[in-house]
């Protein structure tokens, strides 16, 4: 049965509008995206399959170019859709975290951070540079690698932390496994910074594991 000829309350479009985005399943979400589906087959029913196909929105998202294209009822045009889409979301997030705008929204700051690391197949060290009013100034990545007291430099945090004349920073690196549980060496390259740091009077204010589909602040834990 097409969707056309569904009761309107379990069409999606209308479902949308009628009780929001959020009450929709991915399924739902992926299927309005879609627009159609192909013959024989619904959006919604396409949409299933291309999640179980992939493993799941976060999958498909971050497929290749020619991964996307091989799905039957996709090609570049969805693709650079979905791209596009993408592109957007990470825009609309990042604006609300330019400078003028206090990191004081926790839950907003690990999304941001999810977005920004989760991604990489390797390790991942980054830091947010905040001002006097924990506004940010700038993020950058400045370590690839395992994280520990290794491939971490202090120095060389210290360094960029003073060229952009920070106040306070966040750190934050990937769990390439997923498990956003910290290990011994997170909490002690944590305390190493926090320590060298304090000497240039600039404060730790967390440093942020991020995994899969879950973050963990060591500031929470006690380690910063």
């Amino acid at each position: 049965m097409a969707i056309k000829d569904w009761p309107a309350d379990e069409r999606p479009r209308e479902k949308l509008l009628q009780s929001g985005a959020a009450a929709l399943s991915d399924a739902e979400l992926l299927a309005i995206f879609l627009r159609t589906g192909v013959t024989g087959i619904s959006a919604v029913d396409l949409a299933r399959k291309l999640l179980s196909d992939f493993g799941g929105l976060r999958a498909l998202f971050e497929a290749d170019h020619q991964s996307f294209c091989q799905q039957h009822g996709l090609g570049t045009a969805k693709f650079v859709q979905l791209q596009a889409v993408l592109e957007m979301s990470r825009r609309h997030l990042e604006s609300t975290l330019t400078r003028g705008n206090a990191f004081t929204d926790a839950a907003t700051t690990r999304l941001y951070l999810q977005r920004q690391l989760r991604h990489f197949p390797h390790e991942v060290f980054a830091c947010l540079f905040l001002d006097t009013r924990h506004r940010l100034i700038s993020f950058e990545t400045l370590f690839r690698g395992t994280i520990d007291g290794a491939s971490v430099y202090p120095r060389e945090v210290v360094k960029q932390a003073l060229k952009h004349n920070a106040a306070a920073v966040i750190f934050a690196h990937n769990h390439p496994s997923g498990v956003a549980e910290p290990s011994q060496s997170d909490i002690q390259i944590t305390k190493r910074l926090r320590s060298t740091l304090e000497l240039v009077d600039i404060r730790v204010l967390d440093h942020i594991i991020v995994g899969d589909a879950e973050t963990t602040s060591l500031a929470e834990l006690g380690h910063c």
